[in-house]
This record gives C-alpha cells, sequence and structure tokens, in this order.
C-alpha cells in the first residue's frame, strides 16, 4: 500500500526497490505499480539480501556495493519503456508421453476433465513396467486385471488418441503451443489377421524375451501375454528378417511386411512426462550375477511365479525344483563408493529404491503360501517398508519362519559355489544381528532384490530442457509446493521418472500432474513476460547467425526480404540471438543495448580513472 500511496501522491514514473531475492517479491511490486497506474515493466528490483548481506562481512564494504547496485539500476530505469504482456492462447489439448501406469491414469484424468489427450507410447504396447507384475501390494489384486480396466478406460474414451511404437523426435514451442513431432514405426499387423497363433508358429527367428526378463525367448512377431492391447501382434523389425513365412501360412492377410515409419505432429497446450523407470540391472560378477545361473533377480522370480510365466507359476529354475533361497536387498542401490562397482557414469546408485524391500517381503510371504517347504532366507542392510500396510509383510514373514540376517553394506555378501555339494550356491555374509558372526547359507537360488534407475531420456531432457537431479531421476520445481512440475512452464512429471515409486505412489502423482495440466488448459490464455527479441530489419544483414544458435527454434529466415523474423509465440526471451548478432541488428526488450549499458557505467562510474585534462602544457 505504501509503495501505491507514494506513485499517486508524488506522481512517480519510475520505482526501484532494494530487497531480497526478486524470485520472492518481484510480482508483488510490479502488481502494487499496476494497481497505482503505473506500467508493471517500470520497475527495478535490486537484490541486496543474497547479492550483499548474505555474502559481504564487512559493513563499510557492504554498504559501498548496496550503493553501486542501486545507483546501477538508477541508470538502467531511466531507459526502461512501458510494456505489455504477451497472451497466448493454450491450444485445448494435452500430450501424455509414456504408456505405463502412471501415462494411463494421466491421460484418462485429462479426458475425465473434457480435454483431448494424445498418449504416446515408444513400445508396442501399453502398460508398461506394471504388466510384468501378477499382484500388486498391500491389496494383492491381480495387477494384470487392475491394469486392464485401466487400459479399457483410456482407449475407449473418445477423446483419447493412442500412438504406439512411437518415439518424440523433436519438439518446439512454449506453454499452450507446442508442436511435437513423432515417428511412428509400422507395426506390420492389423486387425485382419485371425489366426494370431499359426502366424507366430511359423516365425523362425527368435530373441530374447523382454518381458520375461530374459528367461526365455520369443519370436519376431510376438504378444507379450494374453489380453494385452492393442490386442494383436507387433513385428519386431529388429530381429525380423522379413523371410515372408508369416504371410504365407495365413494368406497374405493382415500382415504387411512392406510398411514404413510415418511422421506426423501434435499440436498440445500442455505435456505430461511420464517416462517410467528401467530395474537395475546387475553387473557381471555383483552377487554371482553372470556367473551361476542360480543368481537371478527379483523381477525374474515375479514372472517365474506367475500363472502365465515362464514356467507356469512353478517354482523351478534350470528345471530343478527350489528347495532354499537367499534374498539379498539392495542390489544397485545405496551404494557407497569404494565399496560397490561404479555405473557406466562413473558413479553409485547412493540412493533407496524404496520400493524393493516391501516387494522381496510381498513375493516371501506368496512363496510361504504356495510353497510352505522352501526355506527363505533375507539377507538385507535395513528393511524400509515404509508404507500403509506394508508393515504387515515384514510381520508376517518374520512369523512363518523367513530367517533374517543383517549385512554391512561395508562389507557385502559374496556368492560362492558350494564347496560341500549341498547346494548349487552358498551365501558367505557377516551378520551383524548375531555380533558379525560370519555366516555360510547353502541355497538354490539367490534373488537379487535389485533397484530401479532412470529410464533413458536423454533425447527429451535436452528436449524439454528438463532439470535432471544429483540421481538422474527428473527434478521438480520444488517437491513440496511444486512437486509435478518442471521449471519449463507446461511440462509436467508423472510417476516414476521422478524417482523410485509404486503403482499407488504413481497413481497419485500422475493424477495431480493431470489436475495442474488441467487448470492450465482451463484458463485458456496464458500471459507471459513481454521480454523477447526484436529485429531491426534496417540493420539485418541476413547472416542467419541467429538461426543457428536459438534453441527454441524461434528464428526464421524472411525469403522475401532476406532478413531475420522472430516468432513471438516460440521466443523465450533468452538474449542468445542479441548477444550472437554480429550486426547488432537483434534488440531484447526490457534488456536493450542502452539499458545495459547504461547500468553497467552507473555500476562502475566510482571506480574508473579520472579523465585525463585538456588544453594547456605540462611536464
Amino acid at each position: 500500500m505504501l509503495i501505491e500511496e507514494k506513485i499517486r501522491e508524488l506522481g512517480l514514473n519510475r520505482v526501484i526497490v532494494a530487497a531480497c531475492s526478486p524470485t520472492l517479491h518481484q510480482l508483488t511490486f510490479r502488481r502494487a505499480l499496476s494497481r497505482a497506474g503505473l506500467n508493471q515493466y517500470l520497475f527495478e528490483h535490486v537484490n541486496i539480501r543474497e547479492q550483499v548481506s548474505w555474502v559481504v562481512e564487512d559493513k563499510a564494504a557492504a554498504t559501498l556495493k548496496a550503493t553501486r547496485l542501486v545507483r546501477a539500476a538508477v541508470g538502467r530505469i531511466r531507459h526502461l519503456q512501458p510494456l505489455a504482456k504477451r497472451r497466448i492462447m493454450i491450444h485445448p489439448s494435452a500430450l501424455v508421453i509414456g504408456g505405463g501406469v502412471a501415462g494411463l491414469v494421466a491421460t484418462r484424468d485429462l479426458a475425465k476433465r473434457g480435454m483431448r489427450v494424445t498418449l504416446v507410447e515408444n513400445t508396442p504396447f501399453l502398460g508398461g513396467r506394471m504388466a510384468q507384475l501378477y499382484t500388486l501390494f498391500p491389496s494383492n489384486e491381480d495387477a494384470k486385471e487392475l491394469l486392464g480396466k485401466l487400459i479399457a478406460e483410456v482407449v475407449h474414451h473418445p477423446l483419447v488418441t493412442v500412438h504406439t511404437g512411437a518415439q518424440v523426435m523433436s519438439s518446439s514451442g512454449i506453454v499452450g503451443d507446442f508442436r511435437t513431432r513423432l515417428r511412428i514405426s509400422p507395426r506390420g499387423v492389423d486387425k485382419r489377421l485371425t489366426q494370431v497363433g499359426i502366424a507366430m508358429a511359423a516365425c523362425p527367428e527368435e530373441t530374447i524375451s523382454e518381458y520375461n526378463f530374459g528367461l526365455t525367448r520369443r519370436k519376431a512377431i510376438y504378444m507379450p501375454y494374453p489380453g494385452c492391447w492393442p490386442q494383436m501382434p507387433a513385428i519386431d523389425w529388429r530381429s525380423c528378417t522379413k523371410c515372408g513365412k508369416c504371410l504365407s501360412v495365413v494368406g497374405g492377410k493382415g500382415i504387411d511386411l512392406s510398411q514404413e515409419p510415418q511422421e506426423i505432429e501434435i499440436h498440445s497446450g500442455v505435456i505430461v512426462l511420464a517416462t517410467g523407470y528401467d530395474p537395475y540391472e546387475p553387473m557381471f560378477g555383483e552377487y554371482g550375477s553372470g556367473i551361476f545361473p542360480e543368481v537371478i533377480t527379483l523381477q525374474q522370480l515375479i514372472r517365474i511365479l506367475d500363472p502365465e510365466g515362464p514356467t507356469a507359476g512353478q517354482l523351478v529354475l534350470n528345471g530343478r525344483p527350489v528347495k532354499s533361497m537367499a534374498f539379498i536387498h539392495c542390489a544397485g542401490a545405496r551404494q557407497y563408493e569404494g565399496i560397490n562397482m561404479p555405473q557406466p557414469s562413473g558413479k553409485v546408485n547412493d540412493y533407496c529404491a524404496r520400493t524393493c524391500c516391501t516387494a522381496t517381503l510381498h513375493q516371501a510371504n506368496e512363496i510361504i503360501d504356495r510353497f510352505p517347504d522352501v526355506v527363505i532366507y533375507d539377507i538385507y542392510q535395513d528393511i524400509r517398508t515404509y508404507g500403509r500396510g506394508h508393515e504387515n509383510y515384514y510381520e508376517r514373514a518374520s512369523e512363518r519362519g523367513v530367517r533374517f540376517i543383517r549385512y554391512d553394506p561395508r562389507r557385502l555378501p559374496k556368492v560362492r559355489h558350494d564347496p560341500r555339494g549341498e547346494r548349487p550356491v552358498v551365501v558367505m555374509v557377516q551378520d551383524l544381528l548375531t555380533n558379525r558372526l560370519d555366516v555360510e547359507v547353502p541355497v538354490d537360488v539367490v534373488v537379487l532384490a535389485t533397484g530401479v534407475i532412470p529410464h533413458d531420456i536423454s533425447e527429451l531432457v535436452d528436449m524439454y530442457k528438463c532439470a535432471v537431479g544429483y540421481d538422474s531421476f527428473l527434478l521438480e520445481v520444488h517437491p513440496k509446493l511444486r512437486p509435478v512440475e518442471l521449471a519449463v512452464s507446461g511440462v509436467f512429471l508423472a510417476g516414476s521418472c521422478q524417482g523410485p515409486m509404486d503403482i499407488t505412489e504413481c497413481s497419485a502423482a500422475a493424477a495431480a500432474a493431470a489436475s495442474k495440466a488441467a487448470a492450465l488448459i482451463a484458463q485458456g490464455q496464458v500471459e507471459m513476460d513481454p521480454f523477447i527479441a526484436r529485429v531491426n530489419e534496417d540493420r539485418c544483414s541476413g547472416c542467419q547467425t541467429c538461426l543457428t544458435v536459438c534453441p527454441y527454434e524461434a528464428i526464421t529466415r524472411d525469403p522475401r526480404k532476406g532478413v531475420a523474423v522472430i516468432n513471438e509465440a516460440l521466443c523465450t526471451g533468452c538474449g542468445t540471438c542479441a548477444a550472437t548478432c554480429p550486426s547488432n541488428a537483434i534488440q531484447q526488450f526490457g534488456f536493450t543495448d542502452t539499458q545495459v549499458m547504461a547500468e553497467v557505467e552507473m555500476l562502475l562510474a566510482d571506480m574508473m580513472p579520472a579523465p585525463l585534462p585538456t588544453g594547456g602544457s605540462h611536464e
């Protein structure tokens, strides 16, 4: 109120505030100017807290620095001109990238709010990692049944368009006006194919089954599991030799080996990234992985226990019934430098994967229910069953005979051949629960409770200028206040692309992202600051230097005039073009050469040497 009153009382035409960071209250002060009838961009904010009082201990030096900064602001503000916010219409649709549970929930919720949604999945089938599970904790629901209901809600909604086998090639634009280029791989199969089993059986080419984590092999024309969506096979073009045998056995109906990839452009107002995670793959030799066939991952065990899995739900490995097994927690998570092998990035995964403790105990209880004679050891650093109902799995496992052994993460368990021949392998571990007693555990199978790592989306990170955390997962603006937003306006996060999450947390994050995205679309338009670049056509030489440096592809060349043209809807005001223009033909509103030079000159005024006297003679 004080600033508003002084503007009216004194007839001020410029305002400078020397205070804290402009990120906190610059908008507050600008609104005060607007209420007083003054253009809000005739305002300059001087940060004398973070830039002075917090970093300069000497009072005299701090006062001098603050004085210089205020003086520089005076020099700059004299040349400021009234500006108006840009208003950009928001395209009333959303693009969701990722067809796992988070992407599906976000798509469903956006469509239910009346938004048109394009869902993009880079594999041929929807479902993501959830499709590889068979029961879910803590409800013990059937994973595929629940997933099937969710997929049906999405694909049958009239406002949803789904593209599988689609890769994001490029994206341009800003909030409200994104244009994304997709490359869609041909499926090679359509609904006319009715003899699915015959076509797949005729295929001579086989490759490792990603769905079963390498436990089985699949054909080049395949469906990962019964009931998948789309409910038709896809051709893996990396494995297919186009021999035509699948085509000939079905009479040429429903299979086309000559299809080519297509490229389409999607126009959307907002984007939701739901790109998911990858299970950690143990390196060769890590806990005996790759050396002993009896060492498998938790994901592989889940596929074995699935009644529709490679062993029809029987606890069998390498043709041998499993009578004893040991789980080793934190494989690929909570690692220590100098103790664990570094990852290809050169770092270790020092973060907790969060979900694997409960998932391990869930499977342990499942085995006790179905195979009560199996002896189970649980070798852990810490038990972190943090969610509602999760602790029950630990308590039930303890009560039902699971033998817990706690290891020191700086002295990792070792897997060796059993020298006595009782079992295929033995786990050698120092047990902290028995005063560091060295224990040997002979077992049929060692199951590594592996962590999770970010799905490789380096191209999307560069495309959308995403912030990435120390753990390489996508980084939100603020974990508490803006937990599903990226720093890039109009781009939202959903699910485990942010970090390790279980399905409950993924769904909650996806619902939050959908709510934020829908609220933005509902505004109809978005206001943007006016600090964009402009071209002086009289000075532009048409050299196109600005075209090559613009990271947002906001500059084109007018073929008739031969000069640069800036698309104001795409320009973000980064200033790169203005800094690189050799003809000085580009200026940026709010940061013109005149304004910046006046600021610098006033900042350095008392530090410049006095000019030499003119006239007269001297020795």
